[in-house]
């Protein structure tokens, strides 16, 4: 699957989400979606500090980090 392929388009049908998990108590983040995609969608705070972003490779426009904590991917077992 391309980037384009993923990519939010009104010129594609919108992906639908499946929850299948979370580590929060109250129903916010961290969770897990799985999509009709195939993918795997990731909910969590958005990372925006130029330092931490700076460490990261090749960002793109439109595409964003955000932090979960590693127990969220037992979900994905």
């Amino acid at each position: 699957m391309d980037e384009k392929s993923l990519a939010s388009s009104s010129d594609n049908p919108p992906m639908r989400l499946r929850f299948v998990g979370s580590t929060s108590n109250q129903g916010g983040c961290p969770t897990l979606y799985e999509t009709d995609r195939g993918t795997i969608v990731v909910q969590g705070l958005h990372v925006t500090h130029p330092t931490t972003l700076a460490d990261a490779r090749d960002i793109l426009d439109g595409e964003a980090f955000v932090e979960v904590p590693r127990e969220l991917f037992k979900f994905l077992g």
